[in-house]
């Protein structure tokens, strides 16, 4: 059975998770990662967060531009010039710029 929604983050390995500090007034609603406001462990908790609430539903996946960027990933950036972390859903790019827990749920909910 295909997931209904795919969510993608693309970054840096060292990218920060988002452009505010990571302390105890965080809307990420994200608490695993705290407080590293690393993208890898910030992934892992939102992974682990929309596993929970969407079960199968949802897929994510983590595309670190480290070394390559994909083609359509430089077509989105050509054409939008997003923040990074960009977050897609379902391949259409959003607005968020950070992992943010009810920001991206309401992306998926969007979908659904």
């Amino acid at each position: 059975m295909a997931k209904a929604v795919t969510v993608e983050i693309v970054g840096f390995s060292y990218s920060p998770c988002g452009p505010f500090p990571c302390d105890g007034d965080r809307t990420c609603e994200l608490e695993k990662c705290a407080p590293s406001e690393e993208l890898v462990k910030a992934f892992e908790a939102l992974k682990e967060r929309l596993n929970h609430i969407y079960g199968d539903n949802v897929e994510l996946k983590l595309t670190i531009i480290d070394d390559k960027v994909p083609d359509y990933i430089v077509e989105i950036v050509e054409k939008d010039h997003p923040p990074i972390p960009m977050v897609l859903v379902n391949g259409r790019i959003t607005p968020i710029g950070r992992i943010s827990l009810p920001m991206i749920r309401d992306e998926i909910d969007k979908v659904l």
